[in-house]
């Protein structure tokens, strides 16, 4: 009981953390800039732009969906598209008030309820995760190469031999004769580290192994899908936020701030990624000679995909207990 009593400090304590640190980013943004220059700005959005934002927002959660039903089957478990949407919808809903790792078990217990195969679930997850940060982080690479004004070649050639390492790896991490050898040394390096990230490291590990005996074509279809999502969610969305509040920038600009905003928000340090995405936008759209005000209305308009698909997830949450409720009584 004892312990179950200091775990219960723990998350409340972590989670204090999250929202003080959010509290300090927000007061460090909009201490930046006048909030009647602000509201000012927020009078010149383009509705065309922030329509088209939160439709590809849409659109992408269906890709993502779509890509889990995929990786789910290669497990053996059978879930249809729509309900993966809304499942991941309701998960953009609680993220919007819990830790991104309580919010991923919230995801976990509503498909594992739903196939019945818990580690099968956790695998697929594991998976996805990895892909998905292997895809964004190798865009941000390129990125960097090509929108690279400074005219230094290393600032081109550096990312792109850590572009190449990381796709090296990753292939022969799949590969059913190499990825074993991996995991063992993997495992080896794990040994010496504090206990919580050995078993951590571990876990994700023996997840992947379920994925190292699939054929390539299945890991081609999930790159690609991937791609597809982290292009119209990454790339497009900063592109139309962009224009929406008023901001011309490069293209290579905005890729590489949607990666950085994406890793940083991988952090356990925000709630809602709030304060983050501002910081960083604010930071580095200011090299570029952007105002502050824009910069933060830029902002908002991306963290109001988060608003749309929390409200998607509520009317989800709400159906399936009415259905629940109808099928039970």
């Amino acid at each position: 009981m004892l312990n179950d009593t200091d775990s219960d400090k723990k998350q409340t304590a972590k989670l204090l953390v999250r929202i003080l640190v959010t509290v300090l980013l927000l007061v460090w943004v909009f201490g930046k800039t006048d909030l009647r220059q602000f509201v000012l700005s927020m009078k010149t959005i383009r509705l065309e732009f922030l329509a088209a934002v939160w439709f590809i927002t849409a659109v992408v959660y269906w890709i993502n969906a779509a890509k889990m039903r995929l990786i789910l089957k290669e497990q053996d478990c059978i879930v249809d598209t729509g309900t993966l949407f809304g499942v991941s919808a309701i998960v953009s809903l609680y993220s919007m008030i819990l830790p991104g790792p309580v919010s991923s078990s919230v995801k976990w217990y509503l498909l594992k309820k739903d196939t019945g195969k818990g580690s099968n679930v956790l695998s697929s997850m594991v998976y996805n995760q990895l892909s998905e940060m292997v895809i964004v982080t190798l865009l941000g690479l390129i990125a960097i190469a090509l929108a690279n004004t400074t005219g230094q070649l290393q600032i081109r050639i550096i990312p792109i031999m850590i572009a190449v390492v990381i796709i090296v790896m990753c292939a022969l991490l799949l590969n059913t004769k190499t990825g074993k050898k991996i995991n063992d040394l993997c495992r080896h390096i794990l040994k010496p580290l504090p206990v919580a990230v050995r078993k951590g490291g571990e876990k994700v590990l023996s997840q992947l192994e379920a994925f190292q005996t699939i054929h390539w074509q299945f890991h081609f279809k999930i790159i690609l899908l991937t791609l597809v999502a982290a292009l119209a969610g990454g790339v497009a969305v900063y592109i139309y936020a962009a224009k929406a509040a008023g901001i011309n920038v490069p293209i290579g600009v905005l890729v590489w701030q949607c990666v950085a905003v994406y890793l940083l928000g991988k952090l356990p340090i925000s709630i809602a990624n709030l304060g983050i995405r501002e910081a960083t936008l604010v930071g580095t759209m200011a090299i570029y000679g952007i105002q502050t005000p824009a910069a933060i209305l830029m902002s908002m308009v991306i963290f109001s995909t988060q608003i749309l698909m929390a409200v998607i997830g509520a009317a989800y949450q709400i159906l399936w207990a009415e259905t629940t409720k109808a099928s039970g009584s």
